[in-house]
């Protein structure tokens, strides 16, 4: 299939997914329950967390997640004190539990105390085609504060070769504004231009059979790769192709 071939049968699919139907049966349902910019952030980036494995348990644990919040995530956080530790006692993900969940409530709280929230961090160390850098910088900020080992695994860190495939998705559900309805578009600070693919072992299969994608590894180096690629068939709003790439995956079996 030449470029432009491809160009048109990806940007069919897009249009395919990329609408209101596909919250159905996402995990992006979730920060969808909310209005409040903080709640949409903080709800989204602890589903974003969890989302490996089954999509129908990410879901249910997302939402099991916002019921121990008193679904008023922002709130939950910035209230969050020694005494409610008890409450998320139990709460597991498969390696994700209720100790980093614990942690990631002290985080978030020194982030928006501190640092006046998620989306200034990533702004303030975004690159003109990237945000790779900024999401180093982020797990350094989101780790300042004592913490066990064991729960740093949970935030990746695109300098050491990772492809950070949640936490790309989750910057991908809060800078994209396309007016599709999927996306919440309410991070004004970064461009669409500047994402990358939420690289996982479904857009990484199909990738590869489009031959968009050489490597074999779905690692930070692949998804380099494939942010090149992507960019040359739109520069402006790259990513948008995830839908087209997960939905042929996903519900294609492509």
């Amino acid at each position: 299939m030449d470029k432009k071939l491809l160009k048109e049968f990806l940007d069919e699919k897009v249009v395919q997914y990329n609408n209101p139907q596909f919250i159905e049966s996402d995990p992006i349902q979730i920060p969808h329950r909310f209005s409040r910019k903080e709640d949409i952030e903080i709800s989204g980036f602890l589903v974003a967390t969890i989302a490996w494995g089954q999509r129908k348990t990410i879901i249910n644990n997302g939402l099991k997640l916002m019921d121990l919040m008193g679904d008023s995530p922002y709130d939950f956080v910035m209230q969050f004190s020694e005494k409610d530790e008890e409450r998320l006692s139990g709460f597991v993900h498969r390696t994700f539990n209720s100790i980093d969940l614990t942690y990631f409530m002290y985080a978030l709280q020194h982030i928006y105390q501190n640092h006046s929230g998620m989306e200034i961090i990533f702004s303030t160390h975004a690159k003109n085609d990237s945000l790779q850098l900024a999401i180093h910088h982020f797990k350094k900020v989101f780790f300042e504060l004592p913490h066990p080992k064991r729960t740093q695994k949970h935030v990746s860190d695109p300098l050491k070769n990772s492809a950070a495939k949640r936490i790309n998705m989750f910057l991908r559900w809060m800078v994209r504004n396309d007016q599709a309805g999927v996306d919440f578009g309410i991070w004004n600070s970064l461009a669409p231009s500047q994402l990358s693919c939420p690289l996982d072992v479904h857009s990484g299969n199909v990738a590869r059979k489009l031959k968009l994608l050489k490597r074999k590894q779905n690692d930070g180096k692949a998804l380099s790769e494939l942010d090149t690629a992507l960019r040359s068939l739109d520069n402006v709003d790259p990513v948008k192709y995830d839908f087209a790439l997960f939905g042929l995956g996903v519900f294609e079996g492509f």
